[in-house]
């Protein structure tokens, strides 16, 4: 998926372990005027209330996984993914087909010379043949663990469960072309940002989409 004779933007996987920075990294592009498509964005529409996406779920996990009000229990949902990985293939094989179908049409229409692809779990879903170039936030795990329990109010056994059911770093950083370490503020995330953007927009218009990568800082 490597062309360099693309007529179609370059597309980014921008991913990381949860609470590693991605949302953060993903506005910055977003405030370069970069196409920014957020797959956990389309993972609440693919199964908004009386959406097929939504049907399909209920036909898996039962009806009542469907609150009063006709939305899906994601605290429910949630809870049962994290504790059965089987459950959680199972729910991937409904909503992976509905979320890529919506990415590619997304993606169509947004145009610029690059574009970034949010996918959370780029590397545990075997996503990767999806995007011309995976970008990984990283940061050290101990750091996950504060924040989740700082940001989301997870206590020290969520948290471990959490990131049990994502790709260890090691896995994750073998998939990434390019990296962005993210263990300091925001503010220092900024120039690292505009350094990507600089060197995306070079070599998405070279058509050079498998050049070398970059680790920042």
């Amino acid at each position: 998926n490597h062309d360099r004779l693309a007529p179609r933007p370059m597309r980014v996987g921008l991913t990381g372990g949860i609470a590693s920075g991605k949302s953060t990294v993903a506005e910055l592009f977003a405030g370069a005027a970069v196409p920014v498509i957020d797959t956990d964005i389309l993972a609440r529409q693919v199964v908004a209330p009386g959406s097929i996406g939504l049907q399909r779920v209920a036909a898996v996990f039962g009806p009542s996984i469907v609150a009063d009000d006709g939305s899906l229990d994601r605290a429910g949902l949630r809870a049962r993914i994290f504790a059965d990985a089987a459950d959680r293939r199972r729910l991937e094989s409904i909503l992976h087909p509905l979320i890529l179908e919506e990415v590619a049409r997304q993606s169509r229409r947004a145009g610029g010379s690059y574009q970034i692809h949010v996918i959370p779990l780029l590397v545990e879903s075997g996503l990767q043949d999806t995007v011309d170039r995976v970008l990984v936030v990283d940061c050290p795990e101990d750091l996950q663990r504060s924040r989740l329990r700082s940001r989301d109010g997870e206590t020290a056994t969520s948290a471990e469960q959490i990131l049990a059911s994502q790709a260890d770093r090691v896995r994750r950083l073998a998939a990434a072309d390019d990296v962005i370490v993210n263990d300091r503020s925001e503010a220092d995330l900024c120039p690292l940002v505009a350094t990507l953007d600089a060197f995306y927009r070079d070599i998405a218009e070279r058509g050079d989409f498998s050049a070398r990568g970059l680790r920042l800082p």
